[in-house]
């Protein structure tokens, strides 16, 4: 299974174009079962564990049949399956790619569907800040939430217990996040105590909407999907502030620090913490560590806050028959992870009955911690989204470059942040 879950967006300019008017080829003959068809971007293992999963789908008048995506390759096979109009009738996507594809029309809506009825598998069955981020704003649902992003700390409990520090746990705050970093900090190898990429790379505005929320002031925005605005309020400016500073005494890594070994650095011991996501529990399983490690919920204010973020599967709006469609749909996310996860527990359902095979795996390996903090992370009703899942998201990354990350390198006054909400809500009132 991927190492991370996160969903990006895998449309361009020119499949966003595509319309939804071409037939599907799974419909089936008059004599014969409706093929459904299944495409993932997960690994040749995780694909193989999903095949026997499907091998228990009983239905006569259906059959699944999976599709092969080259590895690495998922992003262009959907952009040119979405040009094509040739999308299968399942295929996993992001959230982003979700709010886009039903925006245009491109998807089928499962939101009555999910909503009534007798069956089980029910809206409010699955975790609820995934259900609301899979709207759009009229209400639609162009896919199903499958498996939920937590958030949180790695830390290395053995250089907490050589600096004499507690390990973190719920309830700690931020200023004790940055307390322990500059204590972490040029110590067992490690230059920094702290390397978060989140706080510091494109996704920064919105993880910093933790402290704002925490402290009991706004997000950087009111909602990812369709945003009416974007802010930095006092309590924001404050978080920031305190980022800044401790970039500056060396206690947390800085803009531009190449994050992309981070993991292995802190397997060798040399990242005493990182930020990071439940989905790294599943290679720290496989590949053992050299340190003892733990895994806490993000730091906070006053009030838990965390971030929210799921992918999910999507379907066509010319899928040949919704009927059959919606079966495998509901088959998959109620019984295929249950054969899945307990291989490779990357991540919890967003159907919360299903969940019990994931916690079961990560209990069995020991991994208590992560079960704590996942587990917290559902529960927490604060939570703020990871990025825009918007067309124009692309020229807020531009503005994030120019305006936000030199105010985290020093090289502009944390007074800019008010120069860069301005121009994101300039693209907001435009429309990007």
């Amino acid at each position: 299974m991927k190492t991370r879950i996160i969903g990006t967006t895998l449309a361009c300019a020119g499949l966003l174009t595509a319309t939804a008017c071409s037939g599907s080829d799974s419909g089936g003959s008059a004599d014969g079962p409706v093929t459904v068809t299944v495409m993932t971007w997960e690994s040749a293992e995780t694909n193989a564990a999903i095949d026997k999963a499907l091998a228990g789908f009983q239905d006569p008048q259906v059959k699944v049949q999976r599709i092969d995506t080259p590895s690495g390759g998922y992003g262009d096979k959907l952009a040119s399956l979405t040009q094509a109009k040739k999308l299968p009738d399942l295929f996993w996507c992001g959230n982003d790619t979700e709010q886009q594809y039903t925006s245009q029309g491109l998807l089928v809506d499962w939101s009555k569907r999910i909503s009534e009825g007798d069956s089980e598998f029910k809206a409010d069955k699955f975790v609820g800040s995934a259900m609301e981020n899979w709207k759009t704003a009229d209400g639609q649902m162009g896919g199903l939430p499958s498996l939920m992003n937590t958030y949180g700390v790695w830390y290395n409990a053995d250089a907490f217990k050589a600096a004499g520090l507690p390990e973190p746990k719920a309830g700690w705050t931020w200023d004790e996040m940055y307390a322990a970093a500059g204590k972490l900090a040029n110590k067992g190898g490690a230059k920094y105590g702290l390397v978060a990429d989140q706080l510091t790379s494109g996704d920064a505005p919105f993880t910093m909407s933790l402290y704002s929320v925490s402290a009991g002031g706004a997000p950087f925005t009111d909602n990812v999907n369709h945003p009416t605005k974007a802010e930095a309020d006092p309590k924001y400016v404050e978080g920031v502030s305190k980022l800044v500073d401790a970039i500056k005494s060396g206690a947390v890594a800085p803009a531009g620090y190449d994050a992309s070994n981070v993991q292995a650095l802190f397997s060798a011991g040399k990242v005493p913490m990182m930020f990071g996501g439940q989905w790294l529990a599943a290679g720290f399983q496989t590949d053992k560590p050299k340190v003892k490690y733990g895994f806490a919920p993000f730091p906070q204010v006053d009030t838990p806050t965390t971030l929210y973020d799921s992918v999910g599967i999507c379907t066509p709006q010319y899928t040949a028959n919704e009927d059959a469609t919606y079966k495998v749909l509901e088959y998959l996310n109620t019984k295929v992870w249950d054969a899945v996860l307990p291989a490779s527990p990357v991540a919890p359902p967003a159907y919360t009955p299903a969940q019990e095979s994931y916690f079961a795996a990560l209990t069995k390996a020991g991994q208590t911690t992560v079960v704590d903090t996942v587990k917290t992370d559902l529960a927490t009703e604060k939570t703020v989204g990871v990025r825009f899942t918007t067309q124009w998201a692309a020229q807020v990354a531009d503005l994030t470059t120019a305006h936000y990350l030199p105010v985290l390198q020093g090289k502009k006054p944390v007074t800019e942040l008010q120069t860069y909400v301005e121009k994101i809500n300039g693209l907001i009132k435009s429309g990007g």
